[in-house]
């Protein structure tokens, strides 16, 4: 059984230190607790990895207040006008992230140093930090664990990361479903007040660009679209690229992956209910989303098909940059197309999943997202 106090006191040992900061991650943290020890059904290894993701955490909070604390100039710093790519999961928001992280002059949030930001890089050993071989190791690691996971998304060290693990630092982030089975913290995640998780993000994000420029963020998450508005709150002036997709096309492969991702963890699977649970969490996800572009601030939005991005990702990026008043140049473009040339054989192709195996109806599925479908111009499959 996981212990909040023992994971508090594990972590501050760890790090030497027993400042948190605000208190805003007390309560994530004891809902997350209580449902992992009476909802998911951990076994022995999904036990070993929940407490070691959770205090490295906290140890990871704590490292970026006595940071804080010893340089306190890091908060003035400004995250300037940072471009959020959203969209559903499986709608080529990953790829798209990894071709926007080849622009040398905008910077990204690099995997290594969202899993240990701590100490900030510095941009002359950015490329050689001994962070990146530890990264990698752990990816290797994770791939032998999760074999029907390796290959579903492009991952690496030094490839860009979802803001999800700089949110987990105040325990609101849908990172944890990626662990277990854990509606009553998803249910407390999505009528809590998710300003305090953007704030701790901006706070992290300071630190990663006090001496490591530039100072020009790509971001992403599709999970922002569940707490759009308070994205907005703390970063009034940001731009969003939104991915699309059919919905009878991404729900089926989203279950498949979070199958893939849990189940090793676990001794209960419930594809039925896992279907449940991410068609209410998209649905209310992509209403939210729609109503903010609905409210007077649809040009901060650029939108790319799914189809787009695999049929022309180059022309689909060339794109983006136009409508942010950006220049595409030709060393960028080049280090775009060959990543995406050099990571072909990773994206893997294959029959798509059987909805039904998740309790998915197409009709019911096509009905309920018409408003997005229509809204957004999407093609059935």
């Amino acid at each position: 059984m996981l212990s909040v106090p023992g994971l508090v006191e594990q972590a501050a040992a760890r790090a030497a230190a027993d400042d948190f900061g605000a208190d805003t991650w007390q309560e994530g943290l004891e809902v997350l607790v209580r449902a992992f020890n009476t909802e998911a059904s951990l076994n022995e290894l999904g036990e070993q990895v929940v407490h070691d993701q959770i205090v490295g955490f906290l140890v990871n909070r704590l490292l970026v207040e006595s940071w804080y604390r010893d340089h306190p100039e890091i908060d003035d710093g400004r995250i300037e006008a940072p471009l959020f790519g959203l969209g559903l999961p499986r709608t080529g928001s990953t790829a798209l992230s990894f071709l926007l992280a080849a622009d040398r002059r905008r910077r990204s949030l690099r995997t290594w140093e969202a899993n240990e930001p701590c100490p900030p890089p510095t941009t002359a050993t950015e490329h050689t930090d001994p962070r990146i071989a530890r990264t990698q190791a752990g990816l290797d690691v994770v791939n032998e664990l999760f074999p029907d996971f390796a290959g579903m998304l492009p991952r690496s060290a030094t490839g860009p990361q979802e803001c999800l693990l700089l949110m987990a630092l105040d325990f609101r982030s849908m990172v944890f479903e990626g662990y277990g089975w854990v509606p009553s913290y998803t249910e407390w995640l999505l009528s809590s007040d998710m300003v305090p998780a953007y704030r701790y993000h901006e706070r992290v994000l300071k630190l990663l660009q006090w001496r490591c420029p530039p100072r020009r963020w790509w971001l992403k998450s599709p999970a922002h679209m569940a707490s759009i508005e308070a994205l907005d709150a703390v970063y009034p002036d940001a731009r969003f690229v939104m991915t699309h997709r059919s919905v009878l096309a991404v729900l089926p492969s989203l279950c498949a992956l979070k199958e893939a991702l849990t189940s090793p963890l676990t001794t209960r699977v419930d594809p039925a209910g896992l279907g449940r649970r991410e068609t209410e969490l998209w649905d209310k996800a992509l209403r939210g989303t729609l109503a903010l572009r609905d409210s007077g601030r649809e040009d901060r939005f650029f939108d790319v098909s799914f189809a787009r991005m695999q049929q022309a990702p180059l022309d689909a990026a060339a794109e983006l940059y136009g409508a942010l008043g950006d220049d595409l140049d030709d060393d960028t473009r080049a280090r775009m197309g060959r990543w995406w040339e050099e990571s072909a054989a990773d994206r893997r192709s294959g029959p798509p999943p059987d909805p039904a195996l998740y309790g998915l109806d197409p009709d019911r599925l096509r009905d309920r997202f018409a408003f997005y479908h229509s809204r957004c111009g999407i093609d059935e499959p």
